[in-house]
C-alpha cells in the first residue's frame, strides 16, 4: 500500500495502550483505554422479522458509528458477497446508540441491538466476540517457528512490543523461504478517527513478494488493497475482518513461482488464504509481485512485514515448508 507513512509520538509508558499520530489520531492498542465507542463496536447477531442478520457496527469516532447489517448472518457464517446488506448511521448519547437507516431503525444499549421498522420493534440481536479457529494454533514438529512470542531474533530489524509481541517495523525472518505453509496472527489497533488506508495499515509480505494486506478495514467492501486483498490482483472472496484489537489470523498456502535457468519466469506463483477460518482466496494465479519491497524473481526470500506508521502487532508466526 501506498498510503503516506505516519509518524508516530510514544505519549506514555509501554502498556499504556495509546499512541498518538503526530499530525492526525489517536492509535489505541488497549481496550482499557479506547474509550466508550470500541464498547459499542464490534459485531451483533440474531434475527429481525423472519430473517437471521448479522451487524457490524464501525466507530468513526466522537460517538459516531457506520452500521452494516448482513442478510443471513455475519460475513462467513452465512451472509455471501452479492447478498442483500442494510446500512445505517448511529450516534451515541446517553449511553445509547440510535441507529437510523433507509427503511428501518434501532437502539443499541447494553450490548443489545433492536432492530425496528414502521416503529415497532422486529428484532434483537446480541454483541458476539468472534474468534478464528486457527488462533493459538501450535507449530507441527516440522515447522520453523519465526516468532513465539521470546525473541525476535529471528527477524531482521524485529522489535518486541508490548513485552511479547512482534511490531510492524518493516522486519524480515533470517530463514528464506519456497514452497511453503505459514501461520501468523495479527492485530490492527482501534484508530476511530482515521480512514481508509490510514487505519491499522500494514502487510504480510509472502516470499517478500506478494503481500497480503493487512488494514482495518471492518464493516468495508472488502478490496484488493484492504484486509485481506492482495495488492493489485484480487479482492478477497468475502471480507472477514474482525474489529479492530480482535486477534485475526491467516493461513496461508504458497506455491512459488517457477523460472528457468536463463531467468525467465515459467510458471506463476500460486497462493491459497483462509483469514480467520474462512477460505478468502483458493489456489490464486499471482500474475506479478507487489511493489513496496522485493521484486519477483527466482530464488527464496524471507517472510516480510510492512511498517506502514501504524502500531500493527503480530505473533504466533511458523511456517512449513514444502
Amino acid at each position: 500500500m501506498r498510503a503516506k507513512l505516519l509518524t508516530w509520538i510514544t505519549i506514555c509508558l509501554l502498556g499504556s495502550g495509546l499512541l498518538l499520530a503526530a499530525d492526525t489520531n489517536p492509535a489505541y492498542t488497549s481496550p482499557a483505554e479506547a474509550g466508550p465507542d470500541f464498547a459499542v463496536q464490534g459485531e451483533y447477531a440474531g434475527s429481525a422479522g423472519e430473517h437471521k442478520w448479522g451487524v457490524q457496527v464501525v466507530a468513526l469516532g466522537e460517538g459516531k458509528f457506520d452500521v452494516v447489517g448482513y442478510r443471513g448472518g455475519l460475513p462467513g457464517e452465512g451472509w455471501q458477497r452479492g447478498d442483500t446488506t442494510k446500512r445505517g448511521t448511529g450516534e451515541l448519547k446517553d449511553g445509547v446508540v440510535e441507529i437510523k437507516g433507509e427503511d428501518w431503525a434501532g437502539t443499541i444499549k447494553d450490548k443489545v441491538l433492536s432492530v425496528t421498522h414502521d416503529s415497532k420493534q422486529v428484532g434483537e440481536l446480541k454483541k458476539v466476540e468472534r474468534q478464528s479457529p486457527t488462533l493459538g494454533a501450535q507449530p507441527p514438529p516440522s515447522a520453523i517457528v519465526l516468532f513465539d512470542g521470546s525473541t525476535p531474533d529471528h527477524f531482521e530489524n524485529g522489535k518486541l512490543i508490548e513485552g511479547n509481541l512482534l511490531g510492524a517495523t518493516g522486519c524480515v525472518s533470517k530463514q528464506q523461504f519456497g514452497d511453503h505453509s505459514l501461520h501468523i496472527e495479527f492485530r490492527t489497533p482501534f484508530m476511530p478517527l482515521s480512514r481508509g488506508q490510514a487505519r491499522g495499515n500494514s502487510g504480510v509480505y509472502v516470499q517478500g513478494r506478494y503481500e497480503v494486506q493487512v488494514l482495518d478495514s471492518f464493516g468495508l467492501d472488502g478490496k484488493d488493497n484492504e484486509c485481506g486483498g492482495i495488492y493489485k490482483a484480487s479482492e478477497p472472496a468475502v471480507n472477514m475482518c474482525y474489529p479492530p484489537l480482535a486477534w485475526q489470523t491467516y493461513d496461508i498456502d504458497f506455491t512459488a513461482a517457477r523460472f528457468n535457468d536463463a531467468g525467465k519466469k515459467t510458471e506463476n506463483a500460486r497462493i491459497s488464504i483462509k483469514h480467520n477460518g474462512v477460505v478468502i482466496h483458493d489456489k490464486l494465479e499471482l500474475k506479478s509481485g507487489t511493489p513496496g519491497y522485493k521484486p519477483e524473481g527466482p530464488g527464496k526470500l524471507g517472510l516480510f512485514l510492512q511498517n506502514h506508521g501504524n502500531p500493527v502487532a503480530f505473533r504466533n508466526i511458523w511456517v512449513v515448508e514444502r
